[in-house]
């Protein structure tokens, strides 16, 4: 069953943050749609996966980390992750789950980041399968990121 977005799921904060445990079922599920799409004869881009999180994990997040460090890598280009740290993220421990530098969002800059978002997945959907597309620096003079 499909979700319309049109009607939102109803969230409730509970104080706890199992990153690891999301990130494992978020790859898992990127696996999942994957092999799909592989059954179906359907092409695709290197998916991007996104983890914003203004605080730290409060379960076990090393082996979700040694996933993202597998797939996330020049060879097997499995998918691209990036993490975002709003206030009061744990950068540190960011730094350790992705393989490259996360990016802490200054302020309340939501917009801008999906705007960059956006625009970046258009040029790579714009290009050729396996070619690099140079993405527009988020930590620039009118970026919406710091490293």
């Amino acid at each position: 069953m499909r979700r319309s977005f049109r009607t939102p799921p109803q969230l409730e904060a509970s104080g706890d943050t199992p990153m690891g445990a999301a990130i494992e079922q978020g790859l898992q599920m990127l696996d999942a749609r994957k092999q799909v799409y592989r059954q179906s004869g359907i092409t695709y881009y290197r998916p991007w996966v996104f983890l914003i999180t203004d605080g730290g994990p409060t379960d076990s997040w090393q082996h979700a980390a040694s996933l993202v460090h597998a797939g996330d890598n020049d060879e097997r280009k499995s998918f691209s992750f990036f993490a975002v740290g709003l206030q009061g993220a744990n950068m540190e421990i960011l730094a350790q789950i992705s393989h490259r530098e996360p990016l802490k969002l200054q302020g309340l800059r939501f917009r801008d980041l999906f705007a960059w978002l956006s625009s970046s997945l258009g040029g790579v959907s714009r290009s050729t399968p396996d070619t690099k597309v140079p993405l527009t620096n988020p930590t620039g003079p009118s970026g919406w990121a710091s490293v």
